[in-house]
């Protein structure tokens, strides 16, 4: 590491005050368009100015800001890499947490406050990393696209898909890119710390789904009840038992974990494996199969009215090379009288799990935990990588953290009490800064 003690000593303490920072800054995403991150975006171009940086603020609509900065690399004809985070946060009911989630609060060793996890402490960390190279005169070994997108909670609209399509040649030259929900720490049986990579994503089919009866009367007998008809139709996918699928992050993954715990490796039957992973099994178990959940339900107007329609939103997640499966499979369960329009629709990922980049993030948590073991894993659900791939960039998640065994991590995000230790913090931006350092 090119850093000295007392300099890694200041970039610690520094991305634990900008975290605390950030989190004071209520980005809130409401969805619909309806998010503000004009004042973060303006506090992340005030942090880069004062130690020197360029910086281009792009304003997709009113109050929806995205923040990018060039950082020269000392070979500029390789090719780059995007180093990206997000601003907004999901909303929050303060009346359910512990302390205020705005409040930034240092308590029992953690930093508290909505997006501590998602993300604002990875953008704290990319922040003090950019930060100390230019006040120590340091250039990264290429390129480094700094974006601090807007919108990542609503699907992106005004924040990386904005950008890929507006303003494409902000990219151009960069290949390869690395952001959140990836390089942090769990603990499984044997006492066996993994650090999971995150290499793939599943992809999105949110759908409406409606059926249509004859109105009338509450009191009479009506066989062509549209309320009926749609409770055995959303019955039926609830209680769908999904085939295992599996996909070649999961055979990594799992082949690891069977290796590790002393377990047989059967490809066709994974879900033994799960009982090792703690209560990181709740997210990776979701990723062995497709999925498809009822969410919402929209029916009558008045107790006493049949109404002639009915209608339930399901949220379908497909694994890599599943799309049209689950399409299908929904299809098949819902019957020919049953009308489904699609919502939302985006891509699942899939990268290979080698390479310069991969052995560069391995390399970098292993020198700060050399009992840390790295691999690959898949994850339920997306982030902005989805959008930088339609311009052929390679994306990983790769924020790093060393969590407490007794952790449940998942959970954390979008949840009450979103918290992230400090002492994780720390080890987190000493792995980024060394990553960077080699990339």
């Amino acid at each position: 590491m090119i850093l000295t003690p007392q300099q890694i000593l200041e970039l610690e303490e520094e991305s634990i005050r900008l975290c605390q920072e950030l989190i004071r800054i209520p980005s809130v995403n409401h969805g619909d368009g309806l998010g503000d991150e004009k004042e973060i975006a303006n506090f992340v171009a005030s942090k880069l100015s004062e130690v020197g940086i360029d910086y281009e603020l792009i304003e997709s609509a009113p109050n929806r800001v995205n923040v990018v900065a060039r950082i020269e690399g000392k070979d500029p004809l390789r090719p780059g890499l995007v180093l990206h985070g997000h601003l907004d946060v999901v909303p929050v009911n303060a009346a359910d947490w512990s302390v205020d989630p705005f409040g930034g609060e240092i308590k029992d060793g953690f930093i508290w406050g909505r997006g501590a996890v998602d993300m604002k402490d990875m953008d704290a960390m990319m922040l003090a990393c950019i930060r100390m190279w230019k006040r120590i005169g340091f250039k990264p070994p290429r390129n480094i696209l700094l974006i601090f997108f807007a919108d990542e909670e609503a699907s992106g609209t005004f924040g990386s898909r904005w950008l890929v399509k507006h303003r494409p040649e902000i990219f151009k030259g960069f290949t390869e890119a690395i952001s959140e929900v990836g390089g942090f720490s769990i603990t499984i049986t044997g006492n066996n710390r993994l650090y999971l990579i995150e290499a793939a994503q599943k992809g999105i089919q949110w759908m409406k789904l409606t059926t249509k009866g004859t109105a009338g009367h509450g009191s009479f007998i009506n066989p062509d009840n549209s309320v009926t008809k749609l409770s055995d139709v959303i019955s039926r996918i609830g209680k769908y038992e999904w085939p295992e699928v599996l996909t070649k992050t999961n055979h990594l993954f799992f082949k690891k974990i069977a290796e590790l715990t002393g377990e047989i490796y059967d490809q066709k039957n994974l879900r033994p494996l799960l009982k090792h992973l703690g209560k990181a099994s709740k997210m990776i178990g979701a990723t062995l199969s497709n999925t498809a959940n009822p969410t919402m339900l929209e029916a009558g107007y008045k107790a006493n009215v049949i109404p002639q329609s009915a209608s339930a939103v399901i949220d379908g997640r497909f694994l890599p090379g599943q799309e049209k499966e689950l399409m299908q499979t929904i299809k098949n369960l819902a019957g020919g009288d049953v009308e489904i329009e699609m919502i939302t629709e985006d891509i699942a990922l899939e990268a290979e799990f080698s390479g310069d980049l991969v052995d560069a993030m391995k390399n970098a948590l292993i020198s700060q935990d050399e009992d840390g073991i790295p691999v690959p894993y898949l994850m339920s659900g997306g982030t902005d990588n989805k959008a930088l791939s339609d311009l052929g960039i390679v994306g990983f998640g790769f924020s790093p953290l060393r969590l407490p065994e007794n952790l449940d991590f998942f959970s954390l995000f979008h949840g009450v009490d979103e918290r992230v230790p400090i002492e994780g913090l720390k080890f987190g931006v000493r792995v980024l800064q060394e990553f960077l350092e080699n990339v």
